[in-house]
């Protein structure tokens, strides 16, 4: 009888010493819900020690939600979405918090040559290609995920091969992105690729910000700060010129603190329709694969500072012009101007502009690209 009771007593200790590590954990699975198809899809909940949320989502390997403190400990959600799968397969999704990709931002008239061949994409924005095409663009597919933790770090690995051929790119493309989140509230997304083909990549997060919580009304209060003393001008269809111009005298000049709606209305009856211009980030003397600061975004009510880094060479500053007050998570509306994107990349159109940073990716070699929120108050 004895015996027996060890045996149970056993079993006890090992279930409240099981129920204590999963408490103690730092990353967890849940369930997210279904596509319009019936797949299950789940989301990752990670946690720091300073206490910061984020979640993230294998449908488009999405950052589905960043829970964070103001100077006074009020913690708001500052990420847009939706509260499951079915909101990001409907058109209100703009892309909330995506991987895009094979090849983010614009292509003109959705076509590229490499090798002497010419390749056709979709043409989803107009008379262009925009966030790697249709129905498989790298935003709509179910990505494979994994968590893990060590030390004072915790995060989720996701992972797609996308076939040769897949939205019109050549060459089976194998991807990784990896969300990582430390204690001192920075979130880390590394990208990586490889492929078996000549092939071009240009992969980011499409994030859109208020850092006075998802919903607030707008984002032209807050203060952006930007190091890019150049940009690249683009025609009535977003498409850059091709050349590289000074923000001096301008609307896009963010050398210095400045409130977003301070000079907006200069840009609401162009193309743009406000907001929407990638930026030169300054580098000078700083190598290959390096971080350096891209940006600040600065919200004076929460005093939340959102601090950008990245290896890239350009970053695209979206003010949320096309946001019509589509409903998001918490039925909260998502108002026209009501958030922004810090897309940290290379420049929209590499494909067709051979001088500029290439975006080619051939046999043998890995695409790489880092881009650092580091989140804090002041």
């Amino acid at each position: 009888m004895a015996q027996k009771f060890s045996g149970i007593a056993l079993a006890v200790l090992l279930l409240v010493a099981a129920d204590a590590a999963v408490a103690s954990a730092h990353v967890h699975r849940f369930e997210f819900g279904k596509t319009a198809d019936g797949a299950e899809v789940d989301y990752y909940w990670m946690k720091s020690n300073a206490n910061m949320v984020v979640r993230t989502c294998p449908l488009g390997a999405s950052l589905i939600g960043v829970d964070i403190p103001d100077r006074d400990g009020k913690v708001a959600d500052v990420v847009f979405g939706f509260d499951g799968p079915a909101g990001y397969e409907t058109e209100d999704n703009q892309y909330f918090g995506v991987t895009a990709g094979r090849c983010a931002n614009r292509i003109a008239g959705g076509k590229f040559s490499l090798g002497g061949k010419e390749y056709q994409l979709a043409t989803n924005n107009g008379p262009n290609h925009l966030h790697g095409g249709g129905p498989r663009a790298l935003s709509k597919v179910i990505w494979s995920g994994s968590r893990f933790e060590r030390d004072t770090e915790r995060g989720v690995k996701y992972w797609y091969t996308s076939p040769d051929g897949e939205e019109g790119y050549p060459g089976n493309l194998k991807i990784y992105v990896i969300y990582t989140l430390n204690d001192k509230n920075e979130l880390r997304i590394e990208f990586t690729a490889t492929t078996d083909k000549p092939t071009i990549v240009n992969l980011v997060n499409h994030a859109y910000f208020n850092l006075a919580g998802q919903g607030a009304l707008t984002v032209n209060d807050h203060v952006l700060t930007l190091n890019a003393d150049k940009y690249t001008p683009t025609d009535s269809t977003l498409i850059p010129t091709g050349k590289i111009e000074s923000v001096e005298g301008t609307p896009l000049d963010f050398r210095n603190p400045t409130r977003i709606g301070e000079r907006v209305e200069q840009l609401t009856q162009t193309a743009a329709k406000g907001y929407d211009h990638n930026f030169v980030i300054n580098r000078d003397g700083v190598s290959s694969g390096q971080l350096v600061k891209a940006a600040e975004l600065y919200e004076p009510q929460s005093g939340r500072l959102l601090t950008v880094l990245t290896d890239q060479p350009g970053i695209q500053f979206y003010g949320g012009n096309f946001l019509h007050g589509q409903e998001g998570k918490g039925d909260k509306s998502y108002a026209h101007r009501s958030g922004c994107c810090l897309e940290t990349q290379h420049y929209p159109d590499s494909a067709n502009k051979p001088a500029w940073p290439s975006i080619v990716l051939n046999p043998g070699e890995t695409y790489r690209h880092t881009c650092v929120y580091a989140f804090s108050v002041k």
